[in-house]
């Protein structure tokens, strides 16, 4: 197996690696609650998605 002849600059793997860093969470509010959530998600707080009661939480009860 071949192996490299010379190593790679500090700005070759530093070019390689400017991809690599994890983009932000987008979240958006509940509108039954009003609390954040991620979105096409259930909310964890009242248990509401797309305007319906789809899990049963301790809020809800």
């Amino acid at each position: 197996m071949p192996n490299p002849k010379r190593r790679h600059s500090k700005a070759r793997r530093d070019r390689r690696r400017a991809h690599d860093a994890l983009d932000t969470m987008s979240f958006s509010t509940c509108p039954n609650c009003g609390e954040p959530k991620m979105p096409h998600r259930v909310c964890p707080k009242c248990g509401h998605y797309r305007g319906k009661q789809a899990v049963r939480t301790a809020q809800a009860l």
